[in-house]
């Protein structure tokens, strides 16, 4: 009896931890491992918890990555410090009333931190939110991890957003490409799918296909390479393009209002760039009172600047033709002197009163982020300032062409005796005129404002190359304004990959001035009976 006794307590026992095996919680498993001080039971840990999708795994793998995860050497619990430094367990993910000094930081190295990252990716990529999973497919095709197949084999069966799916297939080629089990059939279709990703990571990971894989493997990832390498050639010179384009259309915006007052008056405004930097801190202002009065609005902030810049460079422009330019006219040496001595006096004026250190100016939500076109990729503020550039430029061949303003400019630019015979008054047309191209110098602020540093300093920054877009273009022309401030952008920035972004000037102001000594009037010279004798 005593033995039967026995039996059945030993029985009893067994089934008891048979039960508790079973009932074992993987939560708190994979959790255990975070204590065992190795980095090989730390990546378990890891995959496993990923694996349980707990509701704290994804805050306990993310604490671990910033080195906040944290256990307690007595009884080997677990914790972690959120972003405001609260301590929480990691099991529950309630603040936890434990000592700091008692707590150890998790070790974490490289091979972790990648683990991190596959786990993570793994995490969200089930995610109801089809931006988070976007963000977890990049995650795990950048881990490559190969504990990430199953999840990424389950999410895509899952997918209905092609642009999603196709990044969760370049994962798990990603991924097949480095794993030695994977067949040669499933190795050349991942070729093929990192080829048609073709950016510089599919390129890198083509590349580490050994000399000593099979020669299907190495012809496939040599052809790819290459089609990679064109490719990427092709989007660079589209991105040269669109930088230079982006370059050309702020030279319009800083010379458009310089030729006109160039061709009409024939001064030579050293103070030209100071009419930009005061659009720029016009903007400054308009900003900071919307900023204090109304931040609700401050996306509306450049739409007011644009037209206060224009008032407030425009009236500056009409004080100096009015004080100083009007009494020097025929002068050109004088007219020189004076208003780089003006362009001095204005730039102190301003560190008198905004101090001399840049000043912040945001950017609207509508501009900010990227556009891109056929991997050729550039960012919104550029594009809208290209398009601004355009549109500045077709308001001002609309006054020219349109209104008696600019039919007076016009007559007073082709013959100014004759306009002044047929009594137009050139004195009055010259403030206007100087008045126009400041404002829009003004208006060109505006626009540097969103790419550039606002200091005293801004406008020296542009204007030689205004008064070079000007003079290739063709005193006084436009169009030809238009078409050198582009070719001049383009033709800059086509010469910085292989000359320097200084080489490439030198170069290109050497080719100018050549091109000067052919054509003296520049590209498209102005017709009329006084421009011509």
């Amino acid at each position: 009896m005593p033995l039967l006794t026995l039996l059945r307590t030993a029985l009893v026992a067994l089934a008891c931890l048979f039960a508790a095996t079973a009932l074992a919680d993987p939560v708190d498993d994979a959790l255990s491992r975070f204590a065992g001080g190795s980095f090989d039971e730390t990546q378990r840990g890891i995959q496993e918890l990923a694996a349980t999708g707990h509701d704290t795994a994804a805050d306990v793998i993310g604490a671990l990555a910033a080195g906040n995860l944290l256990f307690r050497a007595s009884d080997r619990a677990i914790f972690y410090r959120d972003g405001d430094g609260t301590i929480r367990e990691a099991r529950s993910g309630e603040p936890a009333e434990v000592a700091a000094a008692a707590l150890k930081p998790v070790r974490v190295n490289n091979r972790i931190r990648r683990a991190v990252e596959s786990a993570m990716g793994a995490l969200t990529l089930m995610s109801p939110d089809p931006a988070r999973r976007m963000s977890a497919a990049n995650a795990t095709f950048r881990a490559r991890d190969p504990a990430s197949l199953e999840a990424i084999d389950a999410a895509m069966e899952r997918e209905t957003i092609a642009g999603i799916l196709d990044v969760l297939e370049q994962a798990r080629a990603a991924i097949l490409l480095g794993n030695p089990d994977a067949s040669e059939a499933d190795k050349l279709a991942a070729i093929g799918i990192l080829r048609e990703r073709g950016d510089q990571e599919a390129l890198n990971l083509l590349r580490t296909v050994p000399a000593s894989a099979p020669a299907s493997l190495r012809e496939g990832a040599a052809a790819g390479i290459a089609a990679i390498e064109r490719r990427q050639a092709f989007i660079a010179r589209g991105q040269d393009l669109a930088f230079g384009i982006s370059l050309g259309s702020v030279l319009l915006l800083a010379a458009i209002g310089l030729a006109i007052t160039f061709g009409v008056m024939g001064v030579i405004n050293m103070a030209h760039g100071e009419m930009v930097m005061i659009g720029a801190y016009a903007t400054f202002v308009v900003q900071q009172l919307f900023r204090t009065y109304a931040p609700g609005l401050f996306d509306f902030s450049l739409l007011v600047a644009v037209p206060v810049a224009f008032l407030v460079a425009g009236a500056v422009g009409i004080a100096i033709e009015r004080g100083i330019i009007r009494w020097l006219y025929g002068r050109p040496l004088e007219t020189l002197l004076a208003t780089w001595g003006l362009s001095l006096v204005l730039q102190q004026t301003v560190r008198t009163i905004f101090g001399p250190t840049n000043k912040q100016v945001g950017t609207p939500s509508f501009m900010q982020g990227s556009i891109d076109i056929l991997g050729v990729s550039m960012t919104t503020n550029r594009v809208v300032i290209v398009v601004f550039s355009l549109a500045v430029f077709a308001a001002l061949l609309f006054v020219l062409h349109r209104t008696s303003l600019g039919l007076q400019v016009r007559a007073v630019t082709q013959n100014r005796r004759m306009a002044a015979s047929m009594g137009i008054r050139t004195d009055r047309v010259d403030a206007l005129t100087f008045g126009l191209g400041s404002g829009i110098a003004g208006m060109a602020g505006v626009a540097l404002s969103q790419i550039d540093n606002v200091s005293p300093n801004l406008g020296q920054a542009y204007i030689i190359d205004s008064f070079l877009v000007v003079v290739f273009g063709g005193v006084g022309n436009l169009w030809g304004t238009l078409i050198a401030a582009l070719s001049i952008g383009i033709a800059n920035k086509a010469l910085e990959p292989y000359a320097g972004a200084v080489l490439g000037k030198i170069i290109l102001l050497v080719m100018v001035i050549l091109f000067i000594q052919k054509r003296p009037r520049g590209l498209f010279a102005l017709k009329g009976r006084a421009v011509e004798a």
